[in-house]
């Protein structure tokens, strides 16, 4: 049986935590692959509203196992918070969540770390969330790190220490004042309870899973245009959040994959600091802003907004070798008259479709206009949305090379169109 995978194919924040949620049914297993608590994934279903920042998105669903992998990096602290105020009402998932002994884990003194580092760049500063991110998958391929089955030897203390000891050198270079006593305790607390859960190793578990004929889904976090390799360097974050990522994060080989599903807004969002060719700074950007609720689940800060970017998405489309592409707040854009997409660059006065390897040079997008639509939420079939939609979609489709096959057109799990 195939492992399929689900990710972003922008800068983050296309809706990934609501549509793992709403095709997690037709899975048995949903393994989150990569990234930290710097993503945040939010849910809608039944009149609530949840953000999940380590926690898979089928976590909602009792039958499913849901595992931690271990290319996750995980904050102890956030996740006793995020579990903490699921129990009560989902008390099912002490019993199907599963975490990577190999995963890394996030400590007080990489936040300070991320911090310190983000303060010191001044105006050249990247937009780092500071949950330490950063600094923790630098601890993974710099041999130093700390992973969760760690916490479970007689060594933990001094591991963590002797990491803790490095850290305060760090810091010590830049002019940054910290206190960590407080966190420090809560961290450890934090780990105590991180124990009532099942550890394992996870590589084993989802094979054996594939094995015995499962349904599993992988989650990404983050977005295609944010991987370390392929993304808009340095304004990247620091794990691989393209496809093959999920054989890396999960420990599941390349001819194991199946379905491929990209996801990307019907426009462009990014939040912090990076190059963003079709960024709107007029009346357009704002109305984006303000209709698609733009505002970070995990930061709070408002996102920048501008018109979609088919150059990027062709991109993004050919790096992860997307099979079925899954098309968000298209019911954001029936509040305009005219809807441009972005199809080609012009640098130096050359026109070009191929995402070039700096995007900070001056590039002018060449745009293709569209008459927007207006349609009703309650519609259920694509077969019932406007022309004008489907002209849109068609477009898309032969653009980049890959077909529609879900179209989200609200927040709610319920307001999701399935394309035959």
């Amino acid at each position: 049986m195939k492992v399929d995978v689900v990710l972003g194919l922008q800068w983050g924040d296309e809706g990934k935590g609501k549509i793992v949620d709403f095709l997690s049914p037709k899975y048995d297993v949903v393994a989150r692959f990569q990234g930290g608590p710097n993503a945040g994934h939010s849910l809608h279903f039944e009149g609530k509203s949840y953000v999940l920042h380590s926690i898979p998105s089928g976590i909602f669903h009792s039958d499913k196992a849901n595992i931690i992998g271990n290319g996750v990096v995980l904050d102890p602290i956030t996740f006793r918070s995020e579990i903490v105020a699921l129990l009560n009402e989902y008390p099912y998932i002490k019993n199907n969540l599963y975490i990577s002994r190999k995963t890394h884990l996030i400590l007080p003194t990489h936040r300070v770390l991320d911090a310190a580092s983000e303060a010191s760049k001044g105006k050249t500063k990247i937009g780092s969330t500071l949950k330490g991110i950063g600094p923790t998958y630098m601890d993974k391929t710099g041999r130093n790190g700390l992973r969760v089955g760690d916490t479970l030897t007689k060594q933990f203390k001094d591991k963590y220490h002797s990491l803790v000891k490095k850290h305060k050198r760090l810091i010590s270079n830049y002019d940054f004042d910290y206190d960590i006593a407080e966190k420090e305790k809560e961290w450890f607390e934090a780990v105590e309870f991180m124990h009532q859960f099942q550890i394992v190793d996870s590589e084993f578990l989802i094979n054996k899973y594939i094995s015995d004929k499962k349904l599993i889904l992988a989650e990404g976090a983050q977005g295609t245009l944010l991987d370390i390799d392929f993304g808009t360097y340095p304004y990247v974050t620091s794990s691989s959040t393209v496809s093959a990522g999920a054989c890396i994060g999960l420990g599941i080989a390349p001819n194991k994959l199946g379905d491929i599903y990209g996801i990307f807004k019907s426009y462009t969002t990014r939040v912090g600091s990076g190059p963003f060719p079709t960024e709107l700074f007029d009346e357009d950007g704002t109305k984006l802003q303000n209709l698609g609720n733009e505002i970070g689940a995990t930061t709070g800060r408002a996102r920048r907004c501008g018109w979609l970017d088919l150059v990027a998405l062709k991109y993004t489309v050919l790096i992860n070798g997307i099979t079925k592409l899954i098309l968000t707040k298209a019911d954001v854009l029936t509040g305009f008259d005219t809807i441009k997409l972005a199809v080609a660059y012009k640098i130096n006065g050359e026109e070009t479709t191929e995402f070039p390897y700096d995007i900070e040079q001056d590039i002018e997008p060449i745009y293709k206009e569209f008459p927007s639509w207006k349609f009703d939420k309650d519609i259920k079939s694509y077969e019932k949305m406007p022309l004008e939609f489907k002209n849109y979609v068609r477009f898309i489709e032969d653009f980049v090379g890959a077909p529609v096959n879900i179209i989200s057109v609200g927040p709610d799990r319920s307001e999701t169109i399935f394309r035959s």
